[in-house]
């Protein structure tokens, strides 16, 4: 087992190669196979090495490979090494499970894509990087993977690189990336100066055995430093503020690498590396509380943002920002487990309801505004079937996956061992986010399956339900947003269901977190509450959603058709700013792009164009032309102009001995 950890990323390596150079030339049914079995065998290798890791006793779920010495440069030594543990063995699944259905979807929904060969090769390196981020033993190796899901997304963005919005959508979102990325590069420097080392096994150890002997203290600046930059890093890659602003405008990309993207690879390598580095941000509460305060923040305003979306797949960019929001509150506030819980459940519900879209957006013939859509139900029963049961696991509502991973990060908001008031004030901005997430996304499904259609003649004409290679996967993944959230039962509800029911996923990770749940037993032990006050606290989560849900039918099951215009015209000023989305990239293009624009503008036609190439370099040129004329008048040939040059001289000489007399 210890040998083989390579064929998970080789597979889809391989599968990119095959692809890239003889795709084209071989054909879709080449591409196909290739493309899925890549992935698929990734899977199958990834499922049997989680098997043993499950069988094996807890301290031996750590199996490393080391592929070769990559860098060793005096004391800096970098292995291309990969590395199995509990963590990495939950992300790997998700990664090539997820993203195995997703080809099979693919294969049904870009087969008459010209470039469908080019599609399958940027999608198997999508997720041969974001393996090699997850499998990586070091942070260079993590960096690598960092940098290359970066370029697989500028690509897969862009894809229909032919419309300037497209391919403008996939450079903001690596040029916004690459400014995370930024703090990200500064945090290695200042960890491999801090501790001499970027592997995980050697700077975490080495962590906690200073900190046990008291050479380094809780909130150390160089630690909370590392982990602010690396904060940096995930708000660029996972979409929160002030770098969330790519995420809506990568819907201009192909339906399922927005769905790859959101759901299994590029927006979750943040909080993976959160996690990863647990016991560092552990040691440093003021980076906890910058996480889990910006998280809030996200979740909420990310939330509000979907209420007037029309726009089909950016209501669900939206959530996907918000959600990403819970997953980093859960890390925020050292519930590692339960942010983690979140990011695998979240993975199943929004690749369905992404892929439940693209379903709609293939029989509406590319139309992807809501207000066009209505009464496709009965038309699509399995994908609305579907979409309906990931919409209940987004809202939250139980006993469906949403539900346990989302109050499981809010109960341990509220229960914040550093910050306990600060954690209250997340708890409440993550309970009304969840309210407000329910309301926008079961309005996004009242608009598209329920009332008249409200599309055109043609369209209606064409409705027809998606084939068996799409909608398969939508029956598994809406399978595992009903049953994912079972895997972590919190310990209160499993106690009432007959006898106790362990929490597996909790129970399975423990190790991983282990030295961060020491420090906490020591330096900030947990408030004990009742058992009422989580009941509690669970069912108000619950009845918030029922409130949005409730809100949502109100407005928009086409009773009250004239309720959203009137709504509209009451709070005018502040439809406008929602819908206009805070105007935060208006204001970010007058604040930041503009100045950048124009000082552009400025090192290239003053400093470039006329100090460096005027007066730096064609300046010295005219200066030496003028010098080489001026010396032309004298050395003209002539013999008489040389005599005369002569008779001065003698005559200037003659001068100076005679003064000096």
């Amino acid at each position: 087992m210890d040998n083989f950890i390579f064929l998970i990323p080789l597979m889809p390596l391989l599968g990119f190669i095959l692809n890239g150079l003889f795709g084209k030339r071989l054909g879709k049914s080449f591409v196909s196979y290739v493309g899925c079995a890549s992935v698929g065998i990734a899977f199958a290798v990834a499922a049997w090495m989680a098997l043993e890791l499950f069988h094996r006793p807890a301290e031996a779920r750590h199996i490393s490979q080391v592929l070769w010495t990559w860098m060793a440069v005096g004391d800096f030594n970098v292995n291309l090494a990969l590395m199995i543990d509990q963590l990495s063995c939950v992300m790997i699944l998700v990664v090539t499970g997820v993203g195995f259905l997703i080809h099979i979807y693919s294969t049904g929904y870009m087969h008459d894509d010209e470039s469908y060969w080019r599609y399958f090769a940027y999608l198997n390196m999508f997720v041969f990087f974001m393996i090699m981020l997850v499998l990586g033993a070091n942070y260079v190796v993590m960096f690598v993977g960092w940098e290359g899901v970066g370029l697989a997304s500028y690509l897969l963005i862009g894809f229909w690189y032919k419309g300037n919005a497209n391919a403008d959508a996939g450079k903001k979102a690596f040029v916004v990336n690459r400014i995370g990325d930024f703090g990200f590069i500064l945090g290695m420097f200042l960890m491999f100066w801090t501790f001499g080392s970027l592997s995980y096994d050697e700077v975490f150890k080495s962590a906690y055995q200073l900190y046990s002997l008291g050479e380094i203290h809780i909130n150390d600046p160089i630690l909370v430093a590392i982990c602010i930059l690396f904060f940096v890093g995930a708000t660029g890659k996972s979409a929160q503020i002030p770098l969330y602003v790519w995420l809506p405008d990568a819907m201009a990309g192909p339906t399922p690498v927005s769905a790859l993207i959101h759901a299994a690879t590029m927006v979750t390598a943040g909080v993976y590396m959160v996690a990863r580095s647990n016991i560092l941000y552990t040691l440093s509460p003021t980076a906890l509380l910058v996480v889990g305060t910006v998280a809030a923040f996200t979740a909420l305003m990310a939330a509000t943002m979907g209420i007037l979306q029309n726009d089909i797949k950016r209501v669900l960019a939206y959530s996907t920002v918000s959600q990403l929001g819970y997953m980093f509150i859960g890390v925020g506030v050292t519930a590692y487990w339960a942010g983690i819980f979140h990011l695998m459940t979240h993975a199943f519900f929004k690749a369905c309801l992404f892929l439940c879209s693209g379903s709609v957006i293939h029989a509406m013939g590319g139309e992807q505004d809501m207000r066009k859509m209505g009464g496709l139900a009965s038309k699509m029963p399995i994908t609305y079937a579907t979409m309906l049961i990931a919409t209940i696991a987004i809202a939250g509502i139980p006993p469906f996956a949403g539900f346990f991973s989302k109050d499981e990060i809010l109960w341990k908001a509220f229960t914040f061992p550093y910050y306990p008031v600060m954690g209250k004030v997340i708890w409440f901005m993550g309970a009304l986010g969840a309210g407000i997430t329910a309301f926008y996304m079961f309005r996004l499904i009242f608009m598209t399956f329920h009332g008249k259609f409200r599309g055109t003649h043609e369209q209606e004409h064409h409705l027809h339900e998606s084939p068996l290679s799409m909608t398969g996967p939508l029956m598994i993944l809406a399978f595992l947003s009903l049953t994912g959230g079972w895997l972590g039962i919190p310990h209160l509800i499993g106690e009432q269901l007959g006898g106790h029911i362990p929490n597996v996923l909790e129970h399975f990770l423990e190790p991983v977190f282990a030295n961060s749940q020491h420090v906490l037993e020591t330096v900030a032990p947990s408030a004990h509450y009742a058992h009422a006050a989580e009941w509690s606290l669970m069912a108000l989560s619950v009845a918030i959603a029922g409130c949005g849900i409730f809100g949502a039918f109100y407005v928009y099951s086409m009773r009250f058709p004239e309720l959203p215009a009137r709504l509209a015209e009451v709070y005018a000023l502040h439809y406008r700013v929602v819908y206009n989305k805070y105007y935060v990239d208006e204001i970010y293009h007058i604040l930041v792009v503009m100045p950048i624009y124009y000082f552009s503008i400025f090192l290239w036609k003053v400093v470039d164009a006329f100090v460096i190439d005027g007066v730096g370099i064609n300046g010295q040129a005219w200066l030496v032309q003028r010098l080489a004329r001026a010396g032309g008048f004298v050395h003209n040939g002539y013999l008489q102009t040389y005599a005369a040059f002569m008779m001065v001289g003698l005559v200037c000489i003659l001068y100076y001995f005679l003064q000096l007399r």
